[in-house]
């Protein structure tokens, strides 16, 4: 690789330089030495007693600042140290809060807030769940909780396309493809053979609730959504359902 492509990619990386499991008696053995390369730098720097990582911290003069923890509460409780100069200040901040929240040092009394940062922790709650009363609706034919309404304490209700048993159910036998046209725009759904639609990755117990879905609006199934009879024909459920009756 040319010096100058190298040039390039250093002038772009986010750690311009490392010192890793460094002796603390550096300081007093080879100070001059450690200044020339370390010099005023900012960055982030992590403290070591032995083989365990005892503290995470961040500073605007890593070299000032590590001879700080030699005297104040840190003192005799390190005796090496690792310091990773940062070309831009940004972001220095969160790096020392990735560090923390990951390691968890035994020195560093908090583990750091994101603030900037979304936690997935409850949407990924939110996801599972979903899919979970999905594969039990599948599984039993039953919602098995109901979520509590918002504004009503302890009262429970229960998602409404999971309401009651599928309408369609006694007029099949099988499961079978259903479509339906709105604007030029055809939209397919799946009826189990429970009875209940499959449309777009959710279960709805009735046509119209399916239909809903599909148009954002409310909408009757019955006429809305249309299934190939045995003659090749696209009838509509309405029609399967007067042929029950």
């Amino acid at each position: 690789m040319s010096t100058k492509k190298k040039q390039s990619r250093k002038s772009r990386a986010l750690v311009l330089g490392y010192l890793e499991r460094v002796s603390s008696k550096i300081f007093s053995d080879f100070p001059q030495e450690l200044t020339d390369l370390v010099g005023r730098s900012h960055g982030v720097y992590a403290l070591y007693k032995g083989k365990r990582l005892y503290y995470v911290g961040l500073a605007s003069n890593l070299r000032g600042r590590l001879k700080q923890h030699l005297r104040d509460k840190h003192a005799g409780k390190w005796d090496k140290f690792s310091v990773y100069l940062v070309r831009k200040a940004d972001h220095i901040k969160e790096l020392e809060t990735l560090i923390m929240r990951v390691a968890n040092p035994a020195g560093n009394t908090a583990t750091g807030r994101l603030p900037r940062a979304e936690n997935f922790k409850a949407d990924l709650l939110k996801r599972i769940k979903e899919k979970q009363e999905h594969q039990l609706y599948a599984l039993i034919g039953a919602r098995v909780h109901g979520r509590k309404k918002k504004g009503i304490r302890g009262r429970k209700t229960v998602d409404k396309k999971y309401t009651g048993h599928p309408t369609l159910s006694p007029y099949i036998k099988s499961g079978f493809r259903i479509r339906g046209e709105y604007k030029g725009q055809t939209y397919r759904a799946i009826v189990n053979r429970s009875g209940s639609i499959r449309y777009n990755g959710q279960l709805y117990n009735s046509p119209s609730m399916a239909g809903k879905a599909a148009r954002g609006r409310n909408t009757n199934g019955w006429t809305f959504w249309k299934f190939k009879n045995a003659e090749g024909e696209w009838i509509t459920l309405d029609q399967l359902r007067s042929a029950r009756k």
